[in-house]
């Protein structure tokens, strides 16, 4: 192995054996035994389940790796093995310089010691000596930030107060190769602000860094490469962003979208937009890319919506959308029973669920679409914005219904049923682009 590599991993496989019943492992141990000695041919009472499978990759020195992937995919386990917490099947991991790992909350401490207690014993499992411990202790115990709690047994400690124990022993002790697995994912966001500039403090100083997440936003701007892991086998590698967006294509089942040009045009003119056809006569809604497949739809039938179009820029359709880009968006309705003055509602909201933008054409006052609602008619709407969201991922949701004696009535809502991903922007931070501008007066004596 180079001396410029701090892991590389060759072959790597880990396969468990899944028994159906507690009797099939006794059978295990005894019959194949039998049949061998009665020459016969061995028969297994087991399934075998290959959780990681010829993984092969190399991290150089002072590199930021970015693992992503669905649950289940293998990549608790990868981390396990390349930290030695977990034996492999078959092939092997190589590392050099002391290893740091964060696998889950509270790992390495005993729950019984109090917290000043655990802070020595983890720091000694990591290699460090007593006199190394007490030389960093002060600084450890400020960043982790606990107050009395310091004192007091980790068994009654919170999820966060652990994370921010482990964490500060670990990044503190000034590993060669640093592993985290979700556990940042409970801290407050404070604490994670401050984890991350410690992280990037590490690797100036040469640390290579593994990092766990489902943030696609944290692959793309702390890690220097990513790897995604799908059904315990590479599935991509390479830079941050281009990792993402495969892995948004395995998590959502997309094809690539169609493009009318090569570039997408980010122009603010709503107008230079990619033209697509709705469908006026089925529903077709669920048959285009960037549709959730658990969209949560409800209401009393007497209007439906059946198909929709998105475009921005040059695209439509897109995986993908720049701040500040045109969108545009149109739907498809069918009357299926007379309604008076029906209402379209559109929200736009994170995927944790937090509505950043919600209208409807009741608050618009938009009398071309409440005028239409004969059984039989198909009305179409169009809805244009520009993109002032901050970086991650939406969901669009869409909805018809009316009013009866001051009761909003249903007739179809489909709520999370247009996902599309907005590209990560170095210029700003929250949930929507302001466009603040700053300015300063000359420094007065």
């Amino acid at each position: 192995m180079s001396s410029d590599t701090a892991i590389k991993v060759q072959n790597l496989s880990k396969c468990y054996l899944i028994y159906d019943h507690p009797k099939d492992r006794l059978k295990q141990y005894a019959f194949p035994r039998l049949r061998r000695l009665a020459g016969l041919e061995p028969r297994k009472y087991y399934r075998e389940f290959w959780a990681l499978n010829d993984v092969s990759f190399e991290i150089p020195k002072g590199e930021t790796v970015g693992i992503i992937g669905r649950n289940g995919s293998g990549k608790s386990t990868l981390l396990q093995m390349i930290c030695g917490t977990l034996s492999p099947t078959s092939g092997e991991v190589n590392t050099q310089g002391r290893v740091a790992a964060l696998l889950e909350l509270g790992s390495g401490f005993n729950p019984e010691f109090s917290g000043l207690e655990n802070i020595y014993m983890n720091a000694a499992v990591l290699g460090m000596s007593e006199d190394e411990t007490t030389a960093k202790l002060d600084e450890i115990i400020a960043f982790a930030d606990i107050g009395d709690h310091l004192n007091q047994p980790t068994k009654t400690y919170s999820s966060g107060m652990a994370v921010r124990l482990a964490f500060a022993v670990q990044a503190l002790s000034d590993p060669d190769i640093l592993v985290v697995d979700e556990a940042l994912a409970v801290g407050d966001i404070k604490f994670q602000a401050k984890c991350f500039e410690r992280l990037k403090q590490l690797k100036n100083r040469g640390t290579s860094i593994l990092l766990v997440t489902h943030s696609s936003e944290q692959i793309v701007t702390h890690c220097t490469r990513a790897i995604l892991i799908e059904q315990g086998k590479i599935h991509e590698a390479g830079s941050p962003k281009h990792v993402v967006n495969v892995y948004h294509e395995v998590i959502f089942g997309r094809k690539a979208s169609p493009t009318i040009s090569a570039e997408p045009d980010p122009a603010l003119d709503p107008g230079q937009v990619a033209q697509t056809e709705l469908s006026l006569n089925e529903d077709t809604f669920s048959s285009h890319p960037g549709y959730n497949p658990h969209e949560f739809r409800w209401g009393d039938g007497k209007a439906k919506i059946l198909d929709y179009t998105l475009a921005a820029g040059s695209k439509s359709y897109p995986e993908h959308v720049d701040t500040s880009s045109a969108v545009v968006l149109k739907v498809a309705i069918r009357f299926l029973q007379d309604i008076v003055e029906p209402i379209l509602g559109i929200t736009i909201k994170t995927h944790e669920g937090v509505a950043v933008y919600g209208t409807n054409s009741e608050k618009q006052d938009t009398h071309a679409f409440t005028a239409s609602g004969t059984a039989g008619q198909v009305a179409v709407v169009e809805s244009r914005f520009i993109c002032h969201l901050a970086p991650g991922n939406y969901f669009i949701s869409i909805g018809v219904a009316s009013r009866e004696k001051d009761e909003v009535v249903p007739h179809d809502r489909r709520y999370d049923a247009i996902h599309f991903q907005v590209n990560p922007h170095s210029n700003f931070y929250g949930l929507a682009n302001l466009n603040m501008e700053l300015s300063a007066s000359e420094p007065r004596a």
